[in-house]
Parts: C-alpha cells; sequence; structure tokens
C-alpha cells in the first residue's frame, strides 16, 4: 500500500515512518490491505481541523482522535485484483491535541497512541466496524492487538494500559 502522508501542527518526531511501520502491520495481519494497488492519504493534524471535518463529513460538532473516509467497500476491496489500476483507499485524520490528552490520560507514549489511532483507522477504512455489532467490536479490537503486538506496542485495551511505556 501507497500512503501519502501530511504532517501539520504535530510536533517533531518520526511520524512518517510510525505510519509505514503500522500500515505494513495491518497488511501482515489483515492481507486485503496487503494490496499493492491500493494507497490512502494520512493527515497528521489540529483539534481544529479534524473538528471542521467531523462537523461537515459526520455531522458532530467536536473534534475527535481519527477520523476514516474509506473510498471502498469492504466487498469492493475484498475483490480487488491484485493486476490494475490504483486504488484509493480512502482517507485518515489525525488530531495532535485529542491524541496528545489521550496518551497522557493513559500515560503511555504518543507514538503508541497514534500507532493505536492508525491502525484502527486503517482496519475503518478496510471495512471492519466495532459499531456494528458487540461480535464485529471483538474483532476488530482482536485485530487491533494482534497487529500492535507485531509492532512491540502493548495491548491498549488491556487492564495495564499504565505499562505500556515501560515493558
Amino acid at each position: 500500500m501507497q500512503l501519502d502522508i501530511e504532517i501539520e501542527n504535530w510536533p517533531a518526531g518520526n511520524w512518517e515512518a510510525l505510519a509505514m511501520r503500522a500500515a505494513e502491520a495491518c497488511a501482515g495481519a489483515a492481507p486485503e490491505l496487503a494490496n499493492a494497488r491500493l494507497s490512502a492519504s494520512l493527515l497528521f493534524t489540529s483539534d481544529e481541523e479534524v473538528h471542521v471535518l467531523n462537523r461537515e463529513w459526520r455531522g458532530k460538532d467536536k473534534p475527535t482522535n481519527v477520523l476514516s473516509f474509506p473510498m471502498l467497500t469492504r466487498e469492493e476491496l475484498l475483490e480487488l485484483a491484485p493486476e490494475g489500476p490504483p486504488e484509493m483507499l480512502g482517507d485518515l485524520a489525525l488530531a495532535y491535541e485529542t491524541c496528545a490528552r489521550e496518551a497522557a490520560d493513559k500515560s503511555i507514549p504518543l507514538e503508541h497512541h497514534a500507532a493505536h489511532l492508525i491502525v484502527h483507522g486503517m482496519l475503518h477504512l478496510a471495512g471492519h466496524d466495532h459499531e456494528t455489532s458487540d461480535e464485529d467490536a471483538d474483532k476488530m479490537e482482536a485485530l487491533e492487538i494482534a497487529i500492535l503486538a507485531k509492532m512491540g506496542i502493548a495491548d491498549p485495551y488491556g487492564v495495564h494500559n499504565s505499562q505500556e511505556g515501560t515493558s
């Protein structure tokens, strides 16, 4: 998968490399994301920008940690042949202030939380949805945990969240 990454209003860091690692880990656990024809855009931006996007596209007048805008249905993604022209999977936007606050609240590194949100958003782009049923939520959560484990990041849903940065 190709990633088009734009970074604005985030502190200095190796965000592009983190995003690429997260995308590679996603492709390893969710084979539908391994199709070389796929591309996605990822915007590291501010709460203010995510608030505007959330209000405009989702009708929610507040910022959130990550937004995902899929451009393929899950069925289209699963049927996508390995040969052919490039296909846009979708767009992701991460809000810095919300991500930083959530990471601080969980006592985990911002990089770990950002990786989790990228993985979460990528799975949404792949058609996974934790809001449709408890079963779907459990499946998506298990995928997130497995993907993050491949990246050396502790279970973000586990009881020992506060230990994530020290293990």
